[in-house]
């Protein structure tokens, strides 16, 4: 008979489990295609309409996904909970976020973008010891995180020296690092905040709706054409983004934040840059050199590390 789980104060599993890492799987392999399919729609929609179009269309799926919850479930939603400022917080961080990744394509691959994406797992690891004294690392999973960083290092060294995206490859790489640190610090509002008490729909509304509003204004400043005629091959990887990543795998992911340990969430999501890179090279075509390669291989060896590699402090 297995032993019950064990939680921490605050009612959140101290280790993940199976069904835990079942839906991290799920939601890493449609994060690493979710890449490929925002540089497809680059083609015909510009980046931050394209962002700000994919924000909206999730915020009025999770809107319609609320309401089939129930009269009572809608009525919680609404109420004045001391969550807004987390909330804005969070769409702010959320919106420039994804600001840096869709303008970031633009000058590098997916398959690199999806790398410096995960640099995430730092800026939460360092952030999450002053908001839970649960959630620090032990020394193996420290060295995990520097294992992994120093993949990424090597990534951004090999793509500022042999540029195959193009000359300004380096540009967007950066711009991936951004976004990096700005979903670390949206991980830290969410569980240093009221938002991290309030159901996951009503977390990742606020986000969606205020990233739609900030997104949709930067396009307007930035003075983005509009498309004149959308084809299937922009379409389908729009609905994709709308659908399964923007609503049905951010739903999951804001409910494994709420019930396990956000420093080992956040470091298990390194196995999307697998995804990602395999994605980016099978789909699309892109270069994979022997640095990618072994920037890829560096930041699994820490993915297993932290996961792995002894009890927390």
């Amino acid at each position: 008979m297995s032993s019950p789980p064990k939680t921490a104060a605050d009612g959140r599993q101290l280790q993940l489990d199976a069904r835990a890492v079942a839906l991290l799987l799920g939601c890493c392999a449609i994060w690493g295609l979710g890449q490929v399919a925002t540089k497809l729609t680059l083609l015909e929609i510009p980046p931050l309409l394209q962002a700000s179009a994919r924000s909206l269309g999730a915020a009025l799926l999770l809107l319609a996904w609320c309401r089939w919850r129930g009269p009572d479930f809608w009525r919680s939603l609404l109420q004045r909970d001391g969550s807004a400022a987390g909330g804005w917080l969070a769409g702010l961080l959320f919106a420039a976020e994804f600001a840096c990744i869709f303008i970031g394509l633009q000058y590098t691959s997916a398959s690199r973008m999806v790398v410096f994406i995960y640099l995430a797992p730092f800026v939460v690891a360092l952030g999450m010891p002053f908001i839970a004294r649960s959630e620090q690392l032990s020394r193996w999973q420290l060295l995990g995180l520097v294992a992994a960083f120093a993949g990424v290092v090597v990534a951004f060294y090999e793509g500022f020296m042999q540029p195959t995206a193009g000359p300004r490859q380096w540009l967007g790489d950066a711009l991936g690092i951004a976004a990096a640190l700005l979903w670390g610090l949206t991980t830290l509002v969410l569980r240093g905040s009221r938002l991290g008490q309030v159901v996951p729909e009503k977390a990742l509304l606020f986000q969606l709706g205020v990233s739609a509003l900030a997104l949709g204004a930067a396009s307007l400043a930035a003075g983005e054409a509009w498309p004149q005629v959308l084809t299937a091959a922009s379409l389908w990887p729009m609905a994709f983004q709308v659908v399964v990543v923007s609503f049905a795998s951010y739903l999951v992911w804001f409910w494994l934040v709420r019930h396990y340990p956000a420093t080992k969430l956040a470091a298990f999501t390194l196995l999307t840059p697998v995804f990602g890179l395999l994605a980016g090279v099978g789909l699309l075509g892109e270069v994979l050199s022997a640095q990618l390669l072994l920037a890829l291989v560096t930041v699994c060896a820490g993915i297993a590390l932290v996961n792995l590699g002894g009890r927390r402090a």
